[in-house]
Order: structure tokens, then C-alpha cells, then sequence
């Protein structure tokens, strides 16, 4: 799938999944990247100015919501959402996630942790056998621990790679660290017991595999379709 037809099709699922989910009054979570855009500018257009209740994943995503006129705030203490909107990197048949290219994974993991329901808004490239299979696993790590950490991960059989922003310096998350994208071996035959390994080593804040997080995934294909697939068992509300 093209670039042109890769984001008419994020278009499609997008408009699909706010048009099904979104109604006046929502407690919002709203994820990051170009998938998650289309979701906002399709919100902006359904439900203009503060009909809803929003909180943004990142700076970016804060940016682009205000500028489309949505009201977006703090994270409060006791905040719960009645839906989050995101995008993913890849979508494995039981509807775990590799997400993170955007950089913010950290505040989407915990967005999703508070949200009722995710929705998440793909292309069907983005539909794999296994995560692991095309997009690498971002692991967002604290920057002093960072060589370490790299040298263990490549020691272990990862690919390890540190993200840079677009002039090559080191990528900064939003909260303040460091991003290495690691490739492993094999596509992943046990993503949580991959995220909780990772987790363990010091200096981890987070990772890019959200497992049993998605209720909902909504995947846009070229043609214009828009396919749903829902989690079953549902996950406990």
C-alpha cells in the first residue's frame, strides 16, 4: 500500500471509529502519530470546541488538538476515560500492540490503563502474523542508563538501535528520555513475558508492547472498507 493510499485508508478507519464511538460529554484519552491525527481532525468535525473532555499523550498531539479547537487539559489524579483513540505499529491477531513510534508510549500505556475502552485506528499494513515481524519494539529507557542498557539488550540477541530526531541528535521523549528501538530475533512467540522481561532491567520506564490493552481495532483498507475487530474475551471493565 502506497503512502497516498496508506493515509486514505488511516482516514477511513479513523472517521469510522469516531463516528461509531464518540458522543458529547466523553471523558477523552487521546493517543499519538498519524493515525491518531486523522482520529482528532475527524473529532474536531463531530463534535467542535468543548464537547468533550480531553487529555492529550503528547505535547504534539496537545498541539494539534488545540489548534484544531478541541479542549484539551492536565492529567488529573483521579481521571478515568470513557475511551481512548490511538494508532499502533502492529496489530496481532489477539489484538496486542507494538506502539511507540510516535515516542510517546510511556503516557499511552498509562492513558490506556485509565480508559474504559481503546480503540485503535490502523491501516491493514499494519496487521502481522506476530509482533516483532516488521516494526521494532521501542523501549523507553532513562538517558544515563541507556549505554548499558543497549549493551545488555544486543548481549541478549536484540538489534539494538538508538532513535534520533531529524538533525541525528539522540530522540528525547516528552519525558525527558531516550528511545532504543530494539529488533528481536524471531517475531514474538510470548509478548507479555517479553515486555515483563525488559521491564526488569533497570532503567526501563517503559515499553512498546501493550498487551491485552485494545478492546477495538478498527483497520482501513485502500479500497475504502473499514474492518472491525473486537477482543473476545472482552477485557474486565
Amino acid at each position: 500500500m502506497g503512502g497516498g493510499a496508506a493515509e486514505a485508508a488511516k482516514a477511513v478507519a479513523a472517521r469510522t471509529a469516531v463516528d461509531a464511538l464518540v458522543v458529547p460529554g466523553m471523558r477523552l484519552a487521546l493517543g499519538t502519530g498519524s493515525t491518531a491525527a486523522w482520529a482528532l481532525r475527524r473529532l474536531a468535525e463531530r463534535v467542535p470546541g468543548g464537547a468533550v473532555d480531553c487529555v492529550a499523550s503528547s505535547v504534539a498531539t496537545e498541539r494539534l488538538a488545540a489548534s484544531l479547537g478541541l479542549s484539551v487539559r492536565p492529567l488529573a489524579a483521579d481521571d478515568r476515560f470513557d475511551l481512548m483513540l490511538d494508532g499502533a505499529d502492529e496489530v496481532a491477531p489477539s489484538l496486542d500492540l507494538t506502539k511507540g513510534g510516535g515516542g510517546a508510549l510511556f503516557r499511552e500505556k498509562l492513558l490506556a490503563t485509565l480508559s474504559r475502552r481503546v480503540a485503535i485506528v490502523v491501516d491493514a499494513e499494519k496487521l502481522v502474523p506476530a509482533l516483532g515481524s516488521r516494526h521494532p519494539i521501542p523501549v523507553e529507557v532513562v538517558p544515563f542508563a541507556r549505554p548499558s542498557l543497549a549493551h545488555r539488550f544486543a548481549r541478549a540477541g536484540w538489534g539494538v538501535g538508538r532513535r534520533t530526531a531529524p538533525d541525528g541528535s539522540p530522540f528525547v521523549t516528552d519525558n525527558g528520555n531516550e528511545i532504543l528501538d530494539l529488533r528481536p530475533a524471531a517475531p514474538l512467540a510470548d509478548p507479555a513475558a517479553t515486555a515483563a522481561a525488559l521491564r526488569a532491567e533497570v532503567g526501563v520506564v517503559e515499553t512498546g508492547l501493550f498487551v491485552g490493552l485494545a478492546d477495538q481495532v478498527f483497520v482501513g483498507h485502500a479500497d475504502g472498507n473499514v474492518e472491525t475487530r473486537v477482543r473476545s474475551p472482552p477485557r474486565p471493565g
